[in-house]
């Protein structure tokens, strides 16, 4: 692996990173499980709302099932070079009892409802219990940003203060 050119960061600024990322992409990787269908991963759009991840599927969907019956859940950005992954436990919310916060911030990212839709609709919100970053080799020694729900060290603010 060619590393050169990475200058390793503190772990407050990935985390100041990581936070820029959750605010700014839409597409997230959601890995679920099932006892006896085996792993699934699938992307889909995803709002951060400064705690948590809140994602939509089909009711229906084998990731809804299987979140129903195992509901730990792996999250990863789709940049390989700049990775992102969450863990933590999904909460189910079906889209006519989803909080209208979250439901009106979603519907405002996206420009899509999913309550106004025909077919059933599921919210499912993960608060990461675990955040691991890094960009490249230089990094993966303290990727854990993120331990037992809380982040390692603060971020630098933007402005300087």
């Amino acid at each position: 692996m060619e590393t050169t050119g990475i200058v390793r960061r503190q772990t407050a600024e990935r985390v100041r990173d990581v936070l820029g990322r959750l605010v700014a992409e839409r597409d997230v990787w959601v890995s679920t499980g099932h006892p006896d269908h085996g792993p699934h991963q699938v992307p889909l759009w995803f709002l951060w709302d400064g705690r948590a991840v809140w994602m939509c599927t089909s009711a229906t969907s084998a990731t809804a099932r299987n979140i129903r019956t195992e509901p730990r859940v792996r999250l990863a950005l789709a940049d390989t070079f700049d990775v992102v992954l969450l863990q933590g436990e999904a909460e189910c919310f079906p889209d006519e009892d989803v909080p209208g916060s979250a439901a009106e911030a979603f519907a405002g990212k996206f420009g899509w409802d999913p309550r106004v839709e025909e077919d059933s609709f599921l919210y499912v919100r993960v608060v990461p219990r675990t955040v691991r970053a890094w960009r490249g080799e230089p990094e993966l020694r303290g990727r854990v940003i993120m331990r037992d729900g809380t982040w390692l060290e603060q971020p630098p603010s933007v402005d300087g203060e």
